[in-house]
């Protein structure tokens, strides 16, 4: 099979290694596609996620679905042929995280493309049958890898507890920030202001829902919102993973309000007003991937009230890993989702 790795920053090779043997508990899985996420950029353009350094090359790619080709011994829920989006991550099972269903907090957990486990850019993988969810047939795979994106928008609107009639800021409107924009407006949010630098990003946030748009470079932000909410948001959430939005943050909130911090920076220590924060006696929430979404998002997608394909707009193959990688870091403004079609 062809597995596609990072060498060094900016630059990507293909290599052909033996497809992986299916295992008890584990299906090998048939990936068709893969969605490239902002931890991914952050690898291939800095080598590095916050504290996370690459020491070596590596395999990116966690944004995965497929088709299931062998089953292992003791899988009874899934067959070959079935259709299925991959949870990334599993994890112990054992731990106080795991028993209290904060499995995303387990110190143990294994994820795909967060070091030192490779991640799925490769044309198979062997997984745990029960981090494979079946797609019903009205969903596709190319929207059975926007599974996991939009698991993190469900994740940070449920933290935030957005609820119905609140305004909400979304700061980013990148992928992360529009399957924010989605999940919020699902929950019931009436006012939802989404700002960014490009104007390519606002107009889709613009045609998936969003109430208003601030373009950043155009218009003062805090002066704007004042005039949209005569307030700040009851939630604000920074999806953008930017030193400078992050900082924006408490600024932007309302007394009261909650700030959600959804990005992850490549920077892990980052200058912020806590003046700001505790004046206004905000709550301050962090979001670390999520927990028990997968049901919930595909559930959404397939029922209609979640329409998440709409954000790829740019799709490239498995020889073009290079290309595409490079791609969303040139043209940020025009990249929301790209994704690799294997």
């Amino acid at each position: 099979m062809k597995v596609v790795y990072l060498t060094e920053p900016g630059k990507m090779e293909i290599a052909e290694e033996p497809r992986p043997e299916v295992t008890p508990g584990h299906v090998v899985v048939k990936i068709e596609y893969n969605g490239i996420c902002g931890s991914d950029v952050h690898f291939f353009k800095d080598g590095r996620v916050g504290d996370c350094v690459l020491r070596d090359k590596f395999v990116l790619g966690h944004e995965v679905s497929g088709t299931v080709v062998e089953v292992g011994g003791g899988v009874k829920h899934l067959k070959v042929n079935d259709r299925v989006a991959l949870e990334p991550g599993y994890a112990c099972g054992k731990c106080e995280f795991c028993k209290s269903g904060r499995y995303n907090l387990c110190p143990e957990m294994k994820f795909f493309a967060a070091p030192p486990v490779a991640g799925a850019l490769k044309e198979y993988v062997s997984h745990p049958a029960d981090m494979c969810f079946k797609l019903p047939e009205n969903v596709s795979t190319m929207e059975g890898a926007l599974v996991e994106p939009l698991a993190v928008g469900l994740h940070a609107t449920s933290l935030g507890g957005v609820s119905l009639g609140q305004s909400v800021v979304i700061l980013g409107a990148g992928c992360i920030g529009l399957v924010t924009l989605l999940s919020a407006k699902a929950r019931g949010a009436s006012r939802v202001i989404v700002a960014d630098l490009y104007d390519k990003r606002l107009e889709f946030a613009r045609n998936m829902g969003a109430d208003y748009v601030i373009n950043v470079q155009k218009e003062d932000l805090l002066q704007r919102i004042g005039e949209i909410l005569g307030d700040g948001p009851d939630v604000v959430f920074e999806t953008a993973g930017s030193p400078v939005t992050i900082a924006q943050t408490p600024h932007v909130a309302k007394k009261g309000g909650t700030i959600v911090l959804v990005g992850m920076s490549s920077e892990s220590e980052i200058k912020y007003n806590f003046f700001q924060a505790m004046e206004k006696e905000v709550t301050i929430k962090c979001v670390f991937r999520y927990r028990n979404l997968y049901p919930v998002a595909i559930a959404a997608i397939s029922g209609g009230s979640i329409n998440v394909k709409q954000i790829v707009t740019h799709e490239f193959t498995l020889d073009e890993s290079n290309k595409a990688f490079a791609t969303v870091v040139e043209d940020a403004q025009s990249v929301v989702k790209g994704i690799i079609k294997m």
